[in-house]
């Protein structure tokens, strides 16, 4: 039997937090008076959640307008398209909610462009707009179009679909945590010397205040705790139906292979919709209210599908 451990006079938080703030990046933040030996035992753990489990963005596909794969070269451009891959895997994208958006870039030369010259659709920005991604030369120009996904912990490219000829998948670290480093030492409390206090350096990309990303992260922590202690019943997950190479390969396939008006393919892109699995199931009144698109649009989107074996939801 569970003992209620609340009715014994020990063990009970009272400890409080403080920051320093450097800058909106850096901050040292401060926990104490920790019972002893607390002060590793939650600097440990926060630490781990800090750079691991806490939600992000960041750019994980990337195409080229006239490049079909990732080692070519583009004209009037210093760096290739690997090298841009690079670059664009260290601009830090702010997302206001979780799913995927478009990112787009177009630029002509001669020009120095950096990520503050990416156009974000509604609910994404750029963290650090001062990041370089390419040079132009006079007679160079370039158009990229970038998917900017959410997600946790770092991705590598190769768990992810490449969804048409000359997308780049790209390795994408979605941790808005850049480094966390954290000291125990002594303090006193009355007459007692033997209390701990947790002191951390938190850094951040831009995308979070340091203090807010502690916070994520204790109540990460939290639930975790309170599924030992009151745990809940867990959701039984409907078991996926298996589908054959031919229809995931109709699900992979974008809005531009539905061989769309050019106008209809741009707005359902620009409205979350880059491929047929987007959109199959979706309501037809959801797709309507899509910008620049309406009840006429529906039926050739519908219908596009219906040669595909597949069709929008009612």
């Amino acid at each position: 039997m569970l003992q209620d451990v609340t009715q014994y006079p020990v063990m009970n938080p009272t400890f409080e937090l403080s920051e320093v703030a450097e800058n909106d990046q850096l901050s040292v933040i401060t926990i104490d008076p920790l019972e002893q030996g607390y002060g590793h035992t939650l600097g440990n753990a926060m630490r781990r959640v800090l750079l691991s489990s806490l939600p992000g963005a960041a750019i994980t596909q990337l195409r080229v307008q006239g490049v079909d794969h990732q080692f070519s070269a583009i004209p009037g451009v210093t760096e290739d398209v690997l090298e841009i891959g690079l670059n664009l895997k260290l601009v830090r994208v702010i997302a206001e909610n979780s799913g995927t958006g478009v990112l787009r870039l177009s630029a002509k030369g001669p020009k120095v462009v950096t990520a503050k010259d990416i156009d974000c659709e509604a609910g994404f920005s750029i963290a650090n707009g001062d990041q370089h991604i390419m040079t132009i030369a006079a007679t160079g120009s370039v158009d990229l179009e970038m998917t900017a996904s959410t997600g946790t912990g770092y991705q590598v490219s190769d768990e992810t679909q490449s969804t048409g000829v000359g997308d780049v998948m790209l390795d994408a670290l979605f941790s808005p945590v850049v480094s966390v480093s954290y000291k125990v030492e002594a303090t006193r409390v009355g007459r007692r010397t033997d209390f701990d206090k947790l002191i951390m350096t938190v850094a951040t990309d831009g995308s979070i205040a340091p203090l807010d990303a502690v916070k994520q992260a204790a109540q990460i922590l939290s639930r975790q705790f309170t599924q030992i202690t009151n745990p809940t019943a867990q959701a039984v997950v409907e078991p996926e139906t298996m589908l054959s190479p031919e229809e995931a390969e109709v699900l992979r396939l974008t809005v531009e292979e539905l061989d769309l008006p050019t106008r209809i393919a741009n707005a359902l892109r620009k409205g979350g919709f880059a491929t047929v699995g987007d959109l199959v199931g979706t309501s037809k009144n959801i797709i309507a209210k899509v910008k620049n698109l309406g009840e006429k649009s529906v039926v050739v989107v519908d219908g596009a599908l219906i040669k595909k074996g597949v069709s929008l939801g009612e």
